[in-house]
Parts: C-alpha cells; structure tokens; sequence
C-alpha cells in the first residue's frame, strides 16, 4: 500500500497536480515617516496593500503608479510584472521602500 501512495505522490508531481508553493500577499504598514516592511519580495500577481497606521499625511509613489496622499485607508497594487521596484513617499524624501516580484 504505502508504495502505491509513493508511486501516486511521484506521478503527481511529475504531471504538475501536486500544491503549487505558497505565494502570500503582502501588507506594508505606512507609519510615521516609514514603510515597515521596507522590502517584500512576493510572486508574479499578487498584491501588496500598504496600510495607513500613523498621524502624518503619506503617499505611495511608484514611477508610473501611486495612492493618494493620505493619512488613513489603504492602498493596493497587483503586481502582474516580475523586477524590482523601488516606491517613496514623495514628502517626505528618506521614505522609501521596495517590492520584489519573482
């Protein structure tokens, strides 16, 4: 029995049925004057919503895509292209962060 289950488990994997690796979205915190986490790296499309927490108005801001400036709410984006990308909030100039699409 248990070699029909490894033969099973094998042929599975071979023919792609076996659970594709988790591939989570990710939440960015926007406190005062910094993104936490700074860095997050996720899969080819998924989504990163960056969460307002803190007092002072912030922004999200990528080269061709961005929120609002905000104080509250959330903000996201569906990355559908894999690279690096870099984003700031653009009042204030040492916030910034990056997300990873592998």
């Amino acid at each position: 029995m248990n070699k029909i289950l490894s033969t099973l488990a094998v042929a599975a994997v071979s023919v792609g049925l076996a659970a594709p690796a988790l591939a989570a979205n990710k939440t960015v915190r926007v406190a005062d004057d910094v993104f936490k986490a700074k860095i997050v790296t996720i899969n080819k499309g998924n989504t990163v919503t960056w969460n307002w927490v803190g007092n002072s108005p912030h922004n999200v801001k990528f080269g061709s895509f961005g929120s609002a400036l905000k104080v509250n709410g959330t903000y996201k984006h569906r990355f559908t292209k894999r690279g690096t990308f870099r984003y700031r909030c653009t009042i204030h100039s040492g916030m910034t962060g990056k997300v990873i699409v592998q």
